[in-house]
């Protein structure tokens, strides 16, 4: 069966292929530069359609990755929860809705909504290319200021958009998205700036009265020391041969740092969430390494050896970063 990713891949490559390479190659370079920028701050505009095509071409394996592992964090929660209605605020050209299409097949009411008219027809293209899941050919795709108030849904996503914001206006759109959706989820680039943003962001939807389901285990203050240690997690994007030849890199993966936060609203009783690995195993000889935000709102670092039975020690070196992960002997 092919998953939304192929469907993905195959969908942009059809748009790349119509572009001629000497424009795709400018148009490539222009948003390199300003996606490597040290400084947060607006994404580079998109002036045009050749534009909107490299921006995909280059950006939304990555962003379509991460949001899926989020939404997939978010879904084991939640088992039998599925949205009957999805809003993707800044969506550009639709990753978070792929990701949605991904996590949850069937078709539903979706609203992209973005500031920026060529990604929005792009994002519109896509999602009428042969391969697009039937919650992608189902959206909707209309400009829209950030800030302005928001129509109500069952999930908002919002998706490598906060960094592009002035703090006052990421804070109003954080709280708009908090009063439209019942399950809100918001992903950040893996950095300390963008782990602040989603603790930031965290903390208002906490405010409102939302529960926080991932990655945290617990609704207390998050644990870590801002400016010493910031929670993230990776996630590997499979490299078509159109996406090696854009990046200009030789290997078939790369892989996506992102920090995320999803909350529900009156979420049923989901029996409290389990430990969570919140760095990347460390394997050594007869020994895994784990470090655990707790649901006590602590974290703990954590040997499991094999004297704590082979099960125990089979799971922990089976254990991923940014997976659950349940305490040996409690």
């Amino acid at each position: 069966m092919t998953s939304t990713s192929d469907q993905l891949r195959a969908s942009l490559e059809g748009l790349l292929a119509g572009l001629p390479p000497r424009r795709a190659a400018g148009a490539v370079e222009r948003l390199m530069a300003g996606y490597r920028g040290a400084a947060p701050g607006p994404a580079p505009e998109l002036r045009d359609r050749a534009d909107a095509v490299a921006y995909a071409a280059y950006r939304m394996p990555a962003t379509f990755e991460a949001v899926s592992a989020a939404l997939a964090a978010f879904a084991a929660r939640l088992p039998d929860w599925t949205p009957d209605s999805h809003l993707d605020l800044g969506g550009g050209t639709g990753a978070a809705t792929w990701a949605a299409a991904g996590a949850w097949p069937a078709a539903r009411p979706t609203l992209v909504l973005d500031r920026a008219g060529p990604a929005l027809d792009l994002g519109r293209e896509l999602a009428g290319a042969p391969a697009a899941p039937p919650a992608v050919r189902a959206a909707e795709w209309r400009r829209h200021a950030i800030g302005a108030e928001l129509p109500a849904a069952e999930l908002v996503t919002v998706s490598y958009v906060l960094g592009e914001l002035p703090e006052a206006q990421r804070e109003a759109a954080v709280e708009a998205v908090a009063a439209a959706g019942r399950a809100v989820v918001l992903v950040e680039p893996g950095t300390p700036d963008g782990y602040l943003r989603v603790r930031a962001a965290r903390d208002q939807l906490l405010a409102a009265g939302l529960t926080v389901l991932a990655p945290c285990p617990h609704g207390a203050s998050c644990p870590l020391t801002a400016g010493e240690d910031w929670c993230h997690f990776g996630t590997r994007v499979n490299r078509s041969a159109l996406h090696r030849r854009v990046k200009g890199g030789e290997l078939p993966y790369e892989d996506e740092k992102f920090s995320y936060v999803a909350a529900f609203r009156d979420p049923a009783d989901t029996g409290g969430g389990e430990p969570r690995v919140i760095r990347r195993p460390r394997q050594r000889k007869g020994q895994v390494l784990l470090d655990l935000c707790l649901p006590d709102g602590t974290t703990k670092a954590r040997t499991v050896t094999k004297r704590h039975g082979t099960e125990a020690y089979r799971l922990a070196r089976d254990t991923a970063w940014g997976d659950p992960y349940a305490l040996p002997g409690g």
